[in-house]
């Protein structure tokens, strides 16, 4: 069995037994795939006793949990645990049974072909980004007037946006399979699927190059998180948010 849900921002009590009963019937050999902001590994520098908790809770159900990164991961520790091959792609394995599927990777599971891609731009940003130096000097000016910030390296990072390397990648990855996966599992989308979703996103380098995927890649269902909804946008593409749905799921929402 295979599930797919949206950002967690480390809050996992969707996966509790009472709301997500299934888990009875599942095993190690059965997935979760979040789509992004997964939150689990957000602690400023070192692993917290928050963050324990719920890893060692993931780890311990019965099923193996997955995730792509969103755009508010802690990017400089989530990059920092070794890369390792799992099931043909690249990951970081943050517990055994909790894992990163990295950018631009192409995952062999139950016998169908995932290309993931994670980040996005965030969009509480528009007032700018801070320095940790400055953050004590002007945070209350910042707060006081509502501001929509954020600080470098401490609630924002660098590559919430993939880099040149992780773009390249991806491509060379799909050309080795000759654009045919079977799904695609990414954080925020491709451009003309995001202008459908709200004329407020603005396009960026990284839903520019989701939206050349879409046009050269063959594949069945496109999952994705990021804009807080639940949304069947067409017959291939779905937005998640709190929800847990099936690999092979059709719905009718609007």
């Amino acid at each position: 069995m295979i599930y797919i849900t949206g950002d967690t921002h480390a809050d996992f009590s969707r996966f509790e037994e009472n709301k997500f009963p299934i888990q009875s019937e599942m095993t190690k050999n059965d997935y979760i795939i979040i789509c992004g902001d997964f939150g689990g590994v957000c602690n400023y520098i070192v692993e917290s006793i928050y963050e324990k908790h719920w890893l060692d809770w993931l780890n311990n159900k019965n099923f193996t949990t997955l995730f792509v990164d969103g755009n508010h991961e802690n990017f400089e520790r989530l990059y920092n645990y070794p890369v390792e091959e799992w099931h043909g792609g690249k990951v970081h394995q943050i517990r055994e049974s909790v894992i990163h599927l990295m950018r631009g990777e192409i995952f062999n599971i139950d016998n169908k072909k995932f290309f993931t891609f994670g980040g996005a731009r965030s969009h509480d940003i528009m007032d700018g980004i801070l320095n940790i130096d400055e953050y004590e000097k002007i945070i209350y000016e910042y707060r006081k007037r509502g501001a929509y910030f954020r600080i470098r390296d401490y609630s924002w990072w660098d590559l919430e946006l993939p880099t040149d390397e992780e773009m390249k990648s991806g491509i060379k990855n799909l050309e080795k399979v000759n654009y045919k996966v079977d799904y695609i599992i990414s954080h925020c989308c491709p451009t003309s699927i995001q202008t459908l979703l709200n004329l407020f996103y603005k396009k960026d380098t990284l839903t520019d190059y989701l939206q050349k995927i879409s046009e050269k890649c063959e594949f069945k269902k496109w999952y994705f998180g990021h804009y807080h909804d639940y949304r069947q946008v067409n017959s291939q593409f779905t937005l998640l948010y709190e929800n847990i749905v099936p690999l092979e799921f059709n719905s009718i929402l609007k």
